[in-house]
C-alpha cells in the first residue's frame, strides 16, 4: 500500500484529507512542522509528500529544499496565495506540482495518485523499464529510439537525451539552465537557441500538431514541461 506524509500545521486539514486518501487505499501519516517532517521522512518510507507553504519555523521553502538535499520523492504545495511568483517559487526550488488553498478534495486526489503513478513508473526496484509508454509516443530506451504518430525515428544523442529527460520528470517543471547543463553537461550561458532547435526538431517527430504540442509543454519564461496527463 503507498503511503504519503503531510506537512500542514492544520491539524484539521491533515485529518481530513488523511481520511480521503484512504478510500483510496492510501495510508497518511502527518506532522505539524517542517522539522517534525524531516525527521519522519528519515525514519520512514513514503511515496509522496504533501507540503504546505506557511508553516511556523521552517516554512514550506525551507523544508522543501532541505527534503531536495537528499531525496527526488513528489512533492506537492500547498499555498494559501494567489500570486504566481509563489507558486513559481515552489516549482522552480523542486516542487512537482501545488494547489491554492481553498481547493477541491476530488482534485486533490487526483493529483496525488497521478503523483504516486509517475514515482512508481520511473522508480521500480526490480528491472530497469526500457520502454515507456505516454498515450501514443513509445520510448525505447535502449534502442533510443521513438515510435509515435508520425511513425518510427532514431533519435540522435541530444534529441534522445533531451526527451528522456523530460519524460523523466513528467508533470515538473524544468528550467533551460536545467535542461542545458543535464543534457550538454556544460555551464548555461543563457543561449537558448541549442535547446530550442531540439525541441522544434523532437516536436516535429513526436507531436501530431507541432504548433499545439500534446507531450513537450512551453511554460513561458521558465523552461518546458512534459505533460503530466498523458
Amino acid at each position: 500500500m503507498n503511503t504519503i506524509l503531510i506537512i500542514d500545521d492544520d491539524k484539521e486539514l491533515c485529518d481530513l484529507i488523511k481520511r480521503s486518501v484512504m478510500q483510496e487505499h492510501i495510508e497518511a501519516d502527518c506532522c505539524y512542522s517542517g522539522k517534525a517532517g524531516l525527521r519522519q521522512l528519515k525514519k520512514f518510507e513514503y511515496q509522496l509528500v504533501i507540503l504546505d507553504v506557511m508553516m511556523p519555523g521552517y516554512d514550506g521553502f525551507e523544508t522543501l529544499e532541505q527534503i531536495r538535499k537528499e531525496s527526488r520523492l513528489p512533492i506537492l504545495m500547498f499555498t494559501s496565495k494567489n500570486d504566481s511568483a509563489s507558486k513559481v517559487h515552489g516549482l522552480r526550488a523542486g516542487a512537482d506540482d501545488y494547489l491554492t488553498k481553498p481547493f477541491d478534495m476530488d482534485e486533490l486526489i487526483a493529483r496525488i495518485l497521478s503523483l504516486i503513478r509517475r514515482y512508481t513508473r520511473f522508480n521500480n526496484k526490480g528491472e530497469q523499464l526500457q520502454i515507456l509508454n505516454f498515450d501514443g509516443l513509445e520510448i525505447n530506451i535502449e534502442e533510443h529510439s521513438i515510435t509515435t504518430v508520425n511513425g518510427f525515428f532514431e533519435l540522435p544523442p541530444k534529441e534522445f537525451d533531451l526527451l528522456l529527460l523530460c519524460a523523466k520528470n513528467q508533470g515538473k517543471i524544468l528550467t533551460k539552465q536545467k535542461i542545458y547543463e543535464a543534457v550538454w553537461g556544460e555551464t548555461y550561458v543563457y543561449d537558448d537557441s541549442n535547446i530550442m532547435a531540439i525541441i522544434s526538431r523532437l516536436r516535429k517527430k513526436i507531436e501530431k500538431n507541432p504548433g499545439n504540442p500534446k507531450y513537450i509543454q512551453t511554460v513561458k519564461g521558465i523552461g518546458y514541461r512534459f505533460n503530466k496527463e498523458v
